[in-house]
């Protein structure tokens, strides 16, 4: 394979880079003596760095449509892998003239690139449910890589695991298992199980498993709300995310050294799933099909309702069917199964 400088822009939201993984590793071992730059913004950079796929970072601080090619130009790109999926990444890669640009023939952008692959859709026209492991990986494919390996891969940096046990002491024990619940979602409040669930299966695992409980959530209003709601509800103290807040790489420093996580289907989730740690997804609005890995450790439970999967941000129906229809016993059941797991 002839040495490229190569520009791979990785997808914005943070469980997407990751599901992206393994498209990385693949094209990293297709070009081993290319120069790779990744472009992301910058929570994205802080998940996946330190990382081994790559030689450079460059960081989008805005939005500014014009930026990037002026940027993009001066590096003489020979080209550009779109794992990004929006009109303007490749209105922007085709404006700083890089020769090949490879990409999803969608969002009315094939006009700019050079190598189109086109997403299966269902006869309706929608897209075909598939697992956006796979879905990434088909660029890889095309690119002439080996893709059978499906595994997310995220490595964590020693210094952080050093800052977060001073930031978090309490974390660190040998009593019983630290369990992380993931209770918000940046798709929207339709993924969220109800706080006071959470609350609940908290208190049954600190009483029957002498855990420690961990609330992760981020620090905006939204999520805020929802970490306080569990934490007041529940009848044993829990340490809260939203209000002793960590960064990326010390929130995966965290999940890499838990007993379990329980989420709902949102971007922590596949951090768990990379750092092979035994995992509950709890899954209503969305399709499971988009985010299958295959992982042996992960246990969904999909919230049955006769208007789901609907893919909604947020639930127009009077009750919120599809969460609602998730007990407390059968979250505390997979618990069970999952810790109990040799």
């Amino acid at each position: 394979m002839q040495d490229e400088n190569i520009l791979v822009w990785l997808p914005s939201p943070m469980g997407d880079a990751i599901l992206c993984t393994p498209a990385l590793r693949a094209i990293r071992r297709l070009f081993k003596s290319s120069k790779i730059s990744f472009l992301a913004r910058p929570v994205v950079r802080r998940i996946l760095s330190p990382g081994s796929f790559n030689d450079n970072w460059l960081e989008l601080q805005n939005k500014n449509v014009f930026t990037p090619p002026k940027m993009l130009r001066s590096r003489k790109f020979t080209r550009a892998i779109l794992f990004k999926n929006s009109f303007g990444s490749a209105l922007m890669v085709f404006l700083a003239g890089i020769p090949q640009r490879i990409g999803y023939a969608r969002e009315g952008r094939s006009i700019f690139l050079t190598d189109k692959l086109y997403p299966p859709r269902l006869p309706d026209g929608r897209f075909k449910p598939l697992s956006m492991v796979d879905y990434y990986l088909e660029i890889a494919k095309h690119l002439g890589a080996e893709t059978s390996n499906r595994k997310l891969e995220l490595s964590v940096d020693p210094q952080d695991k050093q800052t977060l046990v001073t930031k978090l002491p309490g974390v660190i024990g040998d009593v019983g298992p630290l369990v992380i619940m993931v209770a918000g979602g940046a798709f929207g409040p339709s993924k969220c199980w109800p706080a006071e669930r959470f609350a609940q299966t908290s208190d049954w695992l600190v009483a029957d498993y002498n855990a420690t409980v961990v609330i992760c959530a981020a620090s905006n209003s939204a999520e805020k709300k929802i970490a306080k709601k569990i934490c007041d509800s529940a009848g044993n103290k829990l340490i809260n995310l939203a209000e002793n807040p960590v960064s990326p790489g010390e929130l995966k420093s965290l999940f890499s050294i838990a007993d379990l996580v329980i989420s709902n289907d949102t971007g922590p989730r596949h951090i768990a799933t990379a750092l092979g740690r035994k995992i509950i997804t709890l899954f209503g609005p969305n399709n499971p099909v988009w985010t299958d890995t295959g992982y042996e450790n992960e246990i969904q439970i999909i919230g049955q309702a006769h208007c789901a999967p609907c893919d909604k941000p947020i639930c127009k129906k009077p009750e919120h069917l599809c969460m609602e229809a998730i007990t407390v016993e059968m979250v505390c059941d997979a618990a069970r199964k999952l810790l109990e797991k040799n």
